[in-house]
């Protein structure tokens, strides 16, 4: 299993998100947290995954110290809809906006998760195509102040009541839409422990 492969290794998982720490539990996976503060700025000409492929990688650089048995892992979502990629909302007014551009739509959630050691950068990306039905703004009201949208890309949560509502149907992995694409970083650490 993957747990033994890594025994040799130090997993460090640079998130402070609760659900990607939760991934790596479930994953059964040994790992030590550890965050650094990183402007998430990217150039304006890129569009979709080369985004998320680039914050990922920004996140990685900013760890300049690791040992040689050090497999670091950041990682970074974005929602891309109308050839725009949508963040986290500043505020509530903001969290309301985009969750009625994406009401009666189709849009993409992608991933992308960088592995750092001391001698390669890999980098891996998921999109998953989500649908919403029409919500009504009562059902949009409600859910950005019962529920934090604020620290969510694309302002909601898959797993909360909006997708249990609102989601018609999803094209992709699952988990991914919550934040982070399991399967392939199950695959991936498999493929850096036995190299």
């Amino acid at each position: 299993m993957l747990k033994d492969l890594l025994k040799k290794h130090r997993l460090i998982l640079a998130s402070g998100s609760p659900r990607r720490q939760q991934f790596f539990k479930d994953l059964e996976l040994d790992f030590v947290i550890q965050l650094k503060e990183v402007e998430e700025i990217y150039p304006e000409h890129l569009k979709a995954e080369e985004i998320s492929d680039y914050l990922a990688k920004l996140k990685a650089q900013a760890f300049t110290e690791l040992s040689p048995y050090d497999i670091l892992v950041t990682s970074d979502t974005i929602v891309w809809h109308k050839g725009k990629a949508l963040g986290k909302p500043k505020n509530l007014e903001e969290a309301s906006k985009i969750i009625h551009s994406l009401s009666d739509d189709t849009h993409e959630v992608i991933t992308s998760v960088c592995f750092k050691t001391i001698d390669t950068i890999k980098v891996v990306h998921h999109a998953t195509k989500v649908t919403f039905k029409p919500l009504s703004t009562a059902e949009i009201e409600h859910y950005v102040h019962t529920y934090k949208p604020l620290d969510k890309a694309g302002a909601y949560g898959i797993q909360e009541w909006i997708g249990h509502i609102g989601i018609l149907h999803i094209e992709g992995s699952y988990f991914n839409v919550m934040g982070l694409p399991t399967h392939l970083v199950y695959e991936t650490l498999i493929e850096l422990a036995t190299s």
